[in-house]
C-alpha cells in the first residue's frame, strides 16, 4: 500500500487560518495624527503655537516635520483641528498654501484675534502656546 502525499495548503488558506488563530486586540492602535490633532484642539483662539513644540510634548521632538503632515491632513479630520493655529518656530505661516487659498489660513487666524503682517504672526513671542508647559501628559 502506497501512501499519498498530502496536498499543500494554499497561501490563502495558510493567511486565513494565521488570522484566525491571531488574537484580536481590544486596545485602540497607536495613531501620531490623532495625538497631534488632540494637542491642536487645545490651543487656546488667540494663540498659536509651532511644530516642532507639538512632537517635543508628543515626546517624539525631531518629528515637527511628521507634525506638518498631520496638519496637511487634518482638514478631513473629525471633529475639526484649528491647524491654522500651528505655525513654524518663527511664527511663519509656512502652511498656507494647504488652506485653499493663499490667504486663507491668516484669515482665520486674524478671526481667532491674531495679527499677521507680512505672513507672520505679530508678537509670536507672546502669542506662543507651549503644550509642555499647558498640558499634563
Amino acid at each position: 500500500m502506497t501512501k499519498k502525499k498530502a496536498k499543500a495548503p494554499s497561501p490563502e488558506k495558510k493567511a486565513r487560518k494565521a488570522a484566525e488563530e491571531k488574537p484580536r486586540s481590544t486596545t485602540r492602535e497607536y495613531s501620531f495624527f490623532a495625538d497631534v490633532y488632540d494637542v491642536v484642539r487645545q490651543v487656546p483662539r488667540g494663540r498659536v503655537t509651532s511644530y516642532g513644540a507639538i512632537a517635543a510634548y508628543l515626546g517624539t521632538k525631531l518629528s515637527a516635520r511628521m507634525v506638518g503632515w498631520a496638519m496637511n491632513a487634518a482638514g478631513t479630520a473629525k471633529p475639526k483641528v484649528p491647524a491654522q493655529r500651528v505655525v513654524n518656530r518663527n511664527g511663519i505661516l509656512s502652511g498656507k498654501h494647504h488652506f485653499g487659498t493663499p490667504t486663507r489660513m491668516e484669515a482665520l487666524l486674524k478671526k481667532d484675534g491674531v495679527k499677521v503682517k507680512n505672513d507672520t504672526v505679530v508678537g509670536f513671542k507672546e502669542r506662543f502656546w507651549d503644550p509642555s508647559k499647558e498640558l499634563a501628559l
